[in-house]
Formats: structure tokens, sequence, C-alpha cells
């Protein structure tokens, strides 16, 4: 099971990035995946997740009508779209498979495979 996260870079404040995660080694569409970002000093937060079967999406109150999460089917991508984004987007990025779809999908204790974090970085 490989998850590769991708896309994170340096923007300005107001600005727009688009997060990769390709992932290989299991079948895609039995399994929800999540986003997840880590600020420094602070703890990993539950950005946003998207069932693979249902096509479900949550995202947390702070990046609500900003982000938005899809998934591509044939090439077992999901993507993170960001825009508006603040300075307090500013986190290294995770993408990670979820044993199941969750209410409480938010809590990283639901996923068990992880990808490799992509750093974003908002100016003001």
């Amino acid at each position: 099971v490989q998850l590769q996260a991708s896309g994170g870079g340096l923007v300005q404040a107001g600005g727009s990035l688009r997060l990769s995660c390709a992932a290989s080694g299991f079948t895609f569409d039995d399994y929800a995946i999540g986003w997840f970002r880590q600020a420094p000093g602070k703890e990993r937060e539950g950005v946003s997740c998207i069932s693979r079967s249902t096509g479900s999406t949550n995202y947390a109150d702070s990046v609500k009508g900003r982000f938005t999460t899809s998934s591509d089917n044939a090439k077992n991508t999901v993507y993170l779209q960001m825009n508006s984004l603040k300075p307090e987007d500013t986190a290294v990025y995770y993408c990670a498979r979820a044993r199941m779809y969750s209410n409480r999908w938010y809590e990283p204790i639901w996923y068990d495979y992880w990808g490799q974090g992509t750093l974003v970085t908002v100016s003001s």
C-alpha cells in the first residue's frame, strides 16, 4: 500500500493550490481517503475525507467553503483543491487511507496508511 501526496508549495494569502494523493497497492474503491494537516507545534488536524464508494465528503469547519476534495477513479488519485488560502492554512498536509468511512473521520485512529506529507506555506 502506498499513498503519495504532492502539490504543496508557497502561495500568497488568497491564492489556490491543488494537492494530489496517488494511491496504489489496494482496491481504491473500497476505502475512504482523508486529508490531514499538521502545523509546527500543533496536533494533526483532520481537513477532509471522501468515501470512494459513495462519494460522500466531510470537511473541517475551518476549511468549509474553501476546500474541496474529489477523486479520479481512473487515476486512483484523490485531490484537495484549496482556495482562498490563509496563513493559518500553513502546514504539512498528509493523505491517509481510512479503514472505514466514519462520522468520526477527523480522528487519525481510523486511518491505517499515511502518505509522506507535502508542505503548504501561505504567506500574508
